[in-house]
């Protein structure tokens, strides 16, 4: 069996940034809530680490995933006692979003739910690629409708030095204990390493799982040469949405491959209205809107409207990929 058999190319991937794109705030928010710290101060102090480690010799300074690191701190010096996997998810629930979430996710599948799309067996999934969290994405409201999510992950069981060599506490962890124990009891420890980072640019390795399928495929390497043809979802059925300047690697990506993007910014802020517009005159995007999801905005109406056109771009392909292979009917000759 081929790719070209697995993958219909029916499937229209709607890939969401998180941050200010589903939320008016960063998604930390319960967090400093939860602890009574001041995230304006933590995020000024994360802002300033990478002159503070520069000073200190680092030539080289992740400045997308330091803030892991600063929580991190603020775990060790006690100021997020308690913070494990557990309690993000938790307080993912308390995660605000824009007017309209998360019931648009559903209206923005639904959508492709009539007869004409059913028969080309055409459906939407929602995608979020984010900078944040993955346990408090997974633990929001917008989860339910989220066919993945890559972002990034804290552990709170590392493995120690010599751990493959140490029988009995390799059998305890694989035999003695049930995979859901281990997880449940690794995940109520707090967190202390970071298991999985993605940044503004690594981003573009998620289109490109998402494109060819390997998120779905596990034996399809995301570096591997795939024809166009073979890919699970082409970049002319994604639609991208996100906030701003820091999303230009995904917007370029997305844009040059064919597919749709659109910039939200924060209702009634202009210096978010002008870094948009500005991203739409340098040809970053094809769109942008308030981030405001409520039935008959503009946002709205843009991505039901593009969902739409996607969909039936893929039924026109179909339809005349049929004609060919079963050619025409043929006619009396007079």
């Amino acid at each position: 069996m081929t790719t070209r058999d697995v993958f219909p190319q029916s499937v229209i991937a709607v890939i969401w940034d998180f941050d200010k794109t589903l939320t008016p705030d960063y998604m930390q928010a319960p967090i400093f809530e939860f602890f009574n710290i001041d995230g304006d101060k933590f995020w000024e102090e994360v802002n300033q680490l990478s002159d503070y480690y520069r000073h200190r010799g680092l030539d080289l300074v992740s400045q997308d995933t330091l803030y892991l690191n600063h929580i991190l701190t603020y775990v060790r010096e006690g100021l997020f006692k308690g913070l494990n996997n557990n309690l993000l998810l938790q307080l993912g629930d308390k995660i605000q979003f824009y007017e309209g979430l998360p019931d648009f996710l559903g209206a923005v599948s639904d959508a492709v739910n009539i007869e004409i799309y059913k028969r080309f067996e055409i459906q939407v999934e929602h995608y979020v690629v984010s900078t944040g969290l993955r346990k408090m994405i997974l633990g929001s409201k917008v989860s339910p409708f989220l066919d993945q999510v890559w972002a990034c992950e804290f552990v709170s069981d590392v493995a120690p030095p010599g751990y493959l060599e140490d029988e009995k506490r390799l059998d305890i962890a694989l035999d003695d204990v049930s995979p859901e124990d281990v997880f449940s009891k690794s995940a109520a420890k707090d967190i202390c390493g970071i298991g999985y980072t993605i940044d503004n640019t690594t981003k573009t390795r998620a289109i490109f799982e998402i494109n060819k399928g390997s998120n779905k495929e596990p034996g399809i390497d995301v570096n591997a040469p795939i024809n166009s043809a073979d890919r699970r979802i082409p970049f002319e059925n994604m639609i991208y949405i996100a906030d701003g300047p820091s999303d230009v690697p995904v917007f370029s990506l997305v844009n040059n491959m064919g597919g749709k993007t659109y910039a939200v910014y924060k209702p009634g802020n202009m210096k978010e209205l002008k870094q948009v517009d500005e991203l739409q005159q340098n040809g970053r995007i094809h769109s942008y809107g308030e981030a405001d999801y409520k039935n008959g905005s503009q946002t709205n109406l843009w991505l039901l409207k593009t969902v739409e056109e996607i969909a039936d771009a893929i039924v026109a392909s179909k339809e005349n990929s049929l004609k060919h292979k079963v050619g025409g009917t043929p006619e009396h000759i007079t």
